[in-house]
This record gives structure tokens, sequence and C-alpha cells, in this order.
């Protein structure tokens, strides 16, 4: 399989890397299509090919994934739609991009795919939405066997995609704050600020484990650790008493 990345940035590049690190596509069967030469040369470091030529990359590709900012897609979509072969998986990971106008700019007999992955896929972790229209279901398992090897992927309608975003993309952050404020809570109690940070950091790891494993639901962990009259159920009525829960309501509702 031949693949062409449009736009090796941070996030075209964690794809590019993800693939050649866990195999699923051989790093010279890999095209990335950049503008500055120390993206170009860093991509050539790892094996891939890397060119300025749009066009000339997408002409013998299987799969094309278009990975430049949002408001650039449409020019480089319609700069590259006649060359693109008829057969070609097409690809894009622009937020806010749809099917619809990815269909108008390349054509709507494509095979086309939005997708939406996180930052976590610069370490294999990523949570990554995939939707697709008129690709047939051995299109789309190819297609979601290239994201599987950066993290967990899930297909979903396109109109669930803003909250998807909203608790992964957005998420990240959203976990990193809390990091960032228990890792102040933990200065309080004593703890230095870089242990603090990888207590934290194994600790929701940790969390997360046990819900992916297990598929229980989050209360469920929860009461086994919430001793009665014990000092986690105090800490979390300390927080409801403060607004946790409504908090992260509010921020997931506001990033849509």
């Amino acid at each position: 399989m031949k693949v062409t990345v449009i736009g090796a940035g941070n996030m075209g590049g964690a794809i590019i890397r993800g693939l050649i690190a866990n195999g699923p596509v051989a790093a010279g069967d890999i095209t990335a299509v950049a503008v500055h030469d120390t993206t170009l040369n860093a991509m050539r470091s790892l094996g891939a090919q890397a060119t300025t030529d749009a066009r000339s990359a997408v002409q013998n590709a299987d799969v094309v994934i278009l990975a430049v900012k949002p408001w650039l897609t449409e020019g480089v979509a319609r700069q590259i739609a006649s060359a693109i072969p008829q057969h070609t998986l097409i690809g894009s990971v622009a937020a806010g991009i749809t099917l619809n106008e990815l269909g108008t700019w390349l054509g709507n007999d494509r095979y086309l795919f939005r997708i939406m992955p996180n930052t976590a896929v610069t370490v294999s972790a990523g949570m990554t939405f995939i939707t697709s229209r008129n690709a047939t279901p051995e299109q789309i398992q190819s297609m979601t066997s290239l994201f599987e090897s950066l993290g967990m992927v899930m297909e979903i309608p396109e109109k669930q995609f803003d909250g998807g975003m909203a608790l992964a993309s957005c998420g990240i952050a959203y976990a990193l704050r809390y990091v960032r404020a228990a890792m102040e809570g933990g200065i309080e109690l004593g703890i230095p600020p870089r242990m603090a940070q990888t207590i934290l950091a194994q600790t929701l790891k940790g969390a997360a484990e046990i819900l992916l494993r297990t598929g229980n639901h989050p209360e469920i962990e929860i009461d086994k650790v919430t001793t009665p009259g014990g000092i986690t159920i105090r800490g979390l009525n300390a927080m409801e008493a403060n607004g946790f829960t409504h908090a992260v309501i509010e921020g997931l509702k506001a990033s849509k």
C-alpha cells in the first residue's frame, strides 16, 4: 500500500512516524508533502519519500491523507483532485471539514473519509474517529487498520464528530489541566512537582486501563475506593461542592 500524507506538521508528521514505527506501511511506501526543507529532511531521515509537489505525490497513491490546516484544505483538495487515481481512498484530518465539502472539492463519487485523531497519536495511544462516504466495508477496514497503528479507532456517524472531538481532542487538554491542578494540590501536600506529575500520569494511565479492560462504569470503580467515612469520599464531596462535575460538563458543551 502506498500512502501520501499532504502536510507533515504536528499531526501529519505524527501519523507518518506512527505508521513507520508500528509497521503497517513500509517507510519507502510513504510520501510526505511539505513546503519547508526542515520538514522534508525530517521525513527523509525516517526513510519516507518527501516532496513539495502534491500533484505528483498523489498520482500513484492508494491512500491520500490531507493533513493541512483547515483553511488550506479546499485549495489543496482542488489542486490535487484531478491527479488522484479513481481507486484511491482520500481522508482528511482537518477539523471541521465535512464530507460534503470534501465531495464538492474532490468529487462526490470518490471514496472519502473524515478522520479525527487526537494528539496522543504521537505516542501511539490516540483516539481516532472515522466516518466515510462511498467506501466499501473492505475500504473502511483498510483505513481503520492504518490508524489502529496509532491507537484506538472508532467508526461513528459524522453528526457525532463535534461531541467526539470535545471528548477526545479537546479532552487531552482537559485531562492535562486536571493534572496541573492536582500537581498544585500535591505540592501543598508536600509532594515535589516532578514527583507529583509522575504519580498523576501513572494514576491516570491506571484509571484508563481499568475502564478499557473491564468496561465497567466509572462509578463501579469509584465505589471500590470510597470507604464509608473515608478520605476519598470526603475529597469527592469537596470537589462536587466546588462545581467539579458542572465545570466539566459546561466545558465540554462549550467545545462544540
